[in-house]
């Protein structure tokens, strides 16, 4: 199972992502470094483990702020210049294909939110080509948001699934074990990715088990609730 570091951008600086409060999101207090800029922040993160993927939310572009600043694209444009070798997976709450463009520019992997889209006709007419992105269906504090269709009928799925339970995100009290099940059991030869709630190695290793492929956690790894030697383990 591949573990999978994220950060959270606002504003040019990495924030600490709790329950899907996103206004209430401040700079990180992270135990691997004192900074919250998100290059010192990743090599923080590489200092831990080699990791192979990074997750990003583009908190501005997810949100369509209207301040100053719209999204972060010059902040991630430069994670990818200082980090070729690392896949990065990109949340920006796209919901049109002028959105998707501009993201596609960088050739990084990108993540396809349902809580962006309205009806399953705005979905549908993104061009996403070879369905090389992936669909993260999320989960709010209120529950499920986006297209009923996308939850209910896997026709629409790509390969890679994120099951984003927001309402775990960033509050350490473990993960929503039903809800991956839930998902699980519709969702044979998909590859699924747990977000939200991973507390240490236990959580992984129960993901683990349960045949999820792939995780996201931040706050196990800045609090450092996780080895190396145990990343090195699950990841094997």
């Amino acid at each position: 199972m591949k573990v999978i570091p994220v950060i959270d951008v606002l504003n040019g600086v990495v924030v600490h992502a709790k329950k899907g409060e996103r206004a209430t999101y401040q700079a990180i207090q992270s135990k691997l470094t004192h900074s919250s800029k998100p290059l010192d922040i990743v090599a923080a993160l590489l200092d831990v483990y080699p990791f192979q993927q990074l997750y990003i939310a583009d908190l501005n572009a997810i949100q369509k702020l209207d301040a100053g600043v719209q999204n972060n694209y010059n902040v991630i444009a430069s994670i990818k210049e200082r980090y070729p070798a690392i896949e990065l997976w990109l949340d920006a709450g796209i919901s049109s294909n002028t959105e998707l463009s501009l993201w596609q520019e960088l050739s990084i992997r990108l993540i396809i939110g349902t809580e962006n889209f309205a009806n399953i006709d705005d979905y549908t007419s993104l061009n996403t080509p070879k369905r090389n992105y992936i669909l993260s269906l999320d989960f709010m504090p209120l529950g499920y948001q986006g297209p009923i269709e996308l939850l209910n009928n896997t026709e629409y799925w790509p390969q890679d699934v994120i099951v984003m339970s927001l309402s775990n995100v960033g509050a350490n009290h473990g993960v929503n074990v039903d809800l991956i099940r839930q998902t699980m059991a519709r969702a044979k030869g998909f590859n699924l990715i747990a977000a939200g709630g991973v507390r240490g190695a236990d959580d992984l290793i129960m993901l683990k088990e349960m045949g999820v492929n792939a995780a996201l956690l931040a706050t196990a790894l800045h609090q450092k609730q996780i080895s190396a030697e145990q990343l090195e383990s699950i990841n094997q």
